[in-house]
């Protein structure tokens, strides 16, 4: 009896490391993945399944696991030092933005997929600006980043990345071109200006003639003066206006003009004997 009770002490000691083994080894088989990724198994090397969110089972030492996030990345572009075609040195930097949407070619058959989009974002970069003037780069920065977002999206297709956008961010001109673009926009400015000016010049000038055509008609002119004098008089001042009837004005010119014409000339001086 007591070598029966002997044997199952030792049967239990025996059983609870293997219990305690296979208790770790159902926690390792258990994988969670979550909504925004995906999980790759490979089983003794090779690629056997891909696992979607919730609760998963693999094989314990011989399944290994590659998680993939399928949410949008973002990757800076540095600022790279691009000629123009006009031969204009400029900086520009830039943000990639992707996602994954194979994450089998994405790990199979690219090594550092994020790394690499940067890298090919950055010649991409650099190639479609330097096939650009300095007025388009300034002036269709969306054009170039559909440019550019067109070149990096077809080159990555293969490995499973889907770009969604590139933005320009920043572009640095010199210096010297700065100061020269500044003093172009200000004759621009002047030039307008003096357009504008010229323009309202006209205009007034023309109104002027109208004007000056309405007054000479029979009694606007008196209307004009009895409008002027009422202004004058509203006003609190010392001013003193004396009114006269425009015929004494024409009467007293028509005075000075008679007064001249009748003017006795002088007599000639008599000749020196």
């Amino acid at each position: 009896m007591a070598g029966e009770f002997e044997a199952l002490g030792l049967s239990m000691t025996c059983l609870f490391p293997l219990g305690v083994i296979a208790i770790i080894l159902l926690l390792m088989s258990l994988k969670v993945v979550f909504e925004y990724e995906r999980t790759i198994v490979f089983r003794l090397g090779r690629f056997n399944r891909l696992l979607g969110p919730g609760l998963n089972i693999v094989v314990p030492i011989i399944d290994s696991v590659r998680t993939v996030d399928m949410r949008i990345k973002t990757v800076d572009i540095p600022k790279q030092e691009v000629m123009t075609k006009d031969n204009v040195p400029v900086s520009v930097n830039a943000v990639i933005y992707y996602k994954v949407k194979d994450p089998q070619a994405a790990i199979l058959k690219i090594e550092d997929y994020m790394y690499a989009v940067s890298q090919y974002g950055q010649t991409a970069l650099r190639d479609v600006i330097g096939n650009k003037e300095l007025d388009f780069v300034l002036t269709e920065r969306e054009e170039i980043a559909t440019e550019i977002e067109t070149i990096v999206d077809k080159e990555t297709n293969e490995w499973g990345i889907d770009i969604t956008a590139i933005k320009i961010q920043d572009i640095e001109l010199p210096a010297d071109m700065k100061r020269a673009m500044a003093r172009q926009a200000e004759a621009e400015r002047e030039k307008r200006a003096t357009i504008i000016m010229a323009a309202g010049e006209l205009q007034a000038s023309d109104n002027l003639r109208k004007a000056a055509l309405n007054l000479s008609g029979p009694g606007a002119l008196h209307l004009r003066t009895l409008q002027t004098i009422s202004d004058v008089s509203a006003d609190q001042s010392n001013t003193i206006v004396v009114m006269l009837p425009v015929e004494v004005l024409q009467a007293i010119r028509g005075i000075g003009h008679s007064d001249v014409l009748k003017k006795p000339e002088k007599p000639d001086k008599p000749a020196k004997k």
